[in-house]
């Protein structure tokens, strides 16, 4: 039953931010997943595209210092995906540390300066890019 606001101030407090700093990026996460006055109303009435526009916002509104991430999809319509992309590159950016599994050599490549490759759980070779 709770509202997009809602888990906008819970979501931050499982992220460990304080009151003040929900506080701070509550307008971006509605400015950003483009909810409007959907944020309002009861999360389990969004569409999965909604849900998703909110959770990304939330996710990408902190500025971590060690960001652990597994391979990322395209969040909602052509128009928001560019969107996502470019704060998702920006959010990368912030984080003093990232540490991604993928299998995706080429997203590799686009935003590490080194790697780890495991097969079977050893590692098979590392370098930077």
């Amino acid at each position: 039953e709770l509202t997009g606001l809602e888990n906008i101030k819970l979501r931050g407090l499982f992220l460990g931010l304080s009151k003040n700093e929900i506080k701070n990026i509550t307008e971006d996460v509605i400015e950003f997943s483009e909810l409007g006055d959907f944020i309002k109303i009861p999360v389990r009435t969004y569409s999965s595209g909604m849900v998703l526009r909110l959770g990304f916002s939330i996710s990408t509104a902190i500025n971590p210092e060690i960001l652990l991430m597994d391979e990322w999809m395209s969040v909602g319509d052509s128009d928001f995906k560019r969107k996502a992309e470019m704060r998702l590159n920006s959010f990368i950016s912030k984080a003093g540390i990232m540490v991604m599994a993928t299998h995706d050599d080429e997203l590799a490549k686009s935003v590490c300066n080194k790697f780890i490759r495991l097969e079977h759980g050893e590692i098979v070779s590392k370098g930077g890019f």
